[in-house]
């Protein structure tokens, strides 16, 4: 399965709940995400939370633009790129 990086922009800052209200939201990208086939490995924010660099497994980056939509969540760029792991030149 491909892997992506997905940068996202947030105007307003991104804000998501360290209680059960942030869980359940979190859960419910998991669960639509599914529908596609698109996993969410992992993200990065900026410190100002208005950025975001997300890291997804998904058949296309169509897959992840579908499902960013059906979770409310802007898409800047999609880019597929692969693993470079420093431990792996010994």
């Amino acid at each position: 399965m491909p892997r992506y990086v997905v940068e996202r922009t947030f105007p307003d800052g991104l804000s998501v709940p360290m209680n059960d209200v942030g869980a359940e939201a979190l859960g419910g990208v998991i669960m639509r995400n599914a529908e596609k086939g698109v996993t969410w490995v992992q993200s990065f924010v900026s410190p100002d939370k208005k950025q975001s660099f997300c890291i997804y497994d998904a058949p296309s980056p169509e897959a992840i633009r579908s499902t960013a939509q059906k979770n409310a969540l802007p898409v800047d760029k999609i880019t597929e790129v692969r693993v470079l792991d420093p431990y792996f030149y010994r």
